[in-house]
C-alpha cells in the first residue's frame, strides 16, 4: 500500500475535452506538480490520463474526467512512495505520509480551483455552458 494516496474530485461546468486537454499538455505539468516528473501510461484522450511518476515520489498519478449533467468531474489520483529516506520510526513516518498527502492534496485541489475559475470564465450559477 502506498504511503501517499490523494483522492479528489472537482465538478467543473464545461466539457471534458476541455478539462482532458489541460492536463494533456506536458508543458503545464511542471506548474501542476514541481517535484514529480510524471511519463504517460495511458492516454484516454477526453478521459483523461495516466502516468507513472518519479521525482521526490515513485508511483502513479490519474486525472479522469468524468461527464456529470452540464459539465465534468475532474477526478484526481495520486498514489505513491517517497523516492528519498522519510522520518525513522512507525508514529513519525505515519505522521509524515498524513501531513504529505494532506499538502499533495490541498496543491492540486488549490489548481483544480483555477482551472474550474479560468475555464469556466465567469459562468454564472444555473447557467448551462457556452450560454452567455
Amino acid at each position: 500500500m502506498p504511503s501517499i494516496d490523494v483522492i479528489d474530485e472537482t465538478f467543473l461546468a464545461v466539457p471534458r475535452e476541455r478539462v482532458a486537454a489541460e492536463f494533456a499538455d506536458p508543458a503545464r505539468w511542471p506548474s501542476y506538480w514541481p517535484d514529480l516528473r510524471p511519463e504517460v501510461a495511458h492516454d484516454r484522450g477526453p478521459a483523461g490520463l495516466r502516468w507513472t511518476v518519479t521525482g521526490a515520489l515513485v508511483g502513479t498519478m490519474e486525472v479522469w474526467c468524468e461527464p456529470e449533467g452540464d459539465g465534468t468531474v475532474l477526478h484526481f489520483f495520486l498514489r505513491a512512495d517517497p523516492a528519498g529516506p522519510v522520518p525513522a520510526g512507525r508514529p513519525r513516518r505515519a505522521r509524515w505520509a498524513r501531513a504529505e498527502t494532506d499538502r499533495r492534496h490541498r496543491a492540486f485541489k488549490a489548481h483544480a480551483f483555477a482551472l474550474k475559475r479560468r475555464l469556466e470564465d465567469g459562468r454564472r450559477a444555473g447557467v448551462a455552458p457556452g450560454e452567455v
